[in-house]
Order: C-alpha cells, then sequence, then structure tokens
C-alpha cells in the first residue's frame, strides 16, 4: 500500500488492461487500480474498447482505496465535466376544436360500453329467469 495516494487525488495513468467489466490503470510502477466501466465516461459504455486501448494515457480520480486487499477504485468520467442535459421542450397543447373532439369520442366510447354492459345484464337476468 502506498500512502502517497488519497482518496479523492486525481492523476494521471496508462492503461495497462482491459476487461469487459473495466480497465486496469497503472499510477506509478507499483501501483495500479481498477476503472469500472460505468466510470469510463458519462453516459452507457455498451463496449470499453470503444473508449479505451491499452497504452493511453487517462486522468483518473481516485474514488476509493481498500488498504486491507490494497485495492484502488478509479473513475475517469469524475475528471471530465458532465454533458450538458437538452432541456425538454413542452408539448404542444390540442388546438382548442381538437381537443372537443377528442372528449366527445372518448365519451362516446365510454357511453357504448356502458350501453353494452346494461345490455349484457339484462340478457344475462333473462336467461337466469329461463333456467328457473
Amino acid at each position: 500500500m502506498s500512502d502517497k495516494f488519497q482518496e479523492g487525488q486525481v492523476l494521471d495513468g496508462k492503461v495497462t488492461g482491459i476487461q469487459p467489466y473495466g480497465a486496469f490503470v497503472a499510477l506509478d510502477e507499483k501501483v495500479q487500480g481498477l476503472v469500472h466501466i460505468s466510470e469510463v465516461t458519462h453516459g452507457y459504455v455498451k463496449d470499453i474498447n470503444e473508449h479505451l486501448n491499452e497504452g493511453d494515457e487517462v486522468q483518473v480520480k481516485i474514488l476509493n482505496i481498500d488498504a486491507e486487499k490494497n485495492k484502488y477504485s478509479l473513475s475517469i468520467r469524475a475528471t471530465q465535466e458532465a454533458p450538458k442535459q437538452e432541456q425538454r421542450r413542452p408539448r404542444k397543447q390540442a388546438a382548442p376544436k381538437q381537443q372537443q373532439y377528442q372528449q366527445e369520442d372518448a365519451s362516446a366510447g365510454f357511453n357504448t360500453l356502458k350501453d353494452k354492459l346494461e345490455d349484457w345484464i339484462k340478457q344475462s337476468d333473462d336467461r337466469e329467469k329461463f333456467r328457473k
């Protein structure tokens, strides 16, 4: 375990290996850590090989140090500025006439079902009377 590294520290490292779950980055000759695939960049990473290659020089932030296991959790994403989220435009309101037609259509559909339901109940009652 090296005392020269601390959580929250940002430093330069070199990618020494790539696995489907993340990349190993050497911080110096003796210490290396893992950048989990979720910490490579902002957004979803399907294939880490599209973002990193062995030998790449990267800037990483130390997220966590497990002294007992001598493991370093690193993040490249934490050293980058988050992309600005586009503001969603509010949905356009339907024109008043369109809203009126939509409401009439919707209520007509329910009235038809209501009428049918009454007919079905009457038919069911008639069958019950016929069976007795």
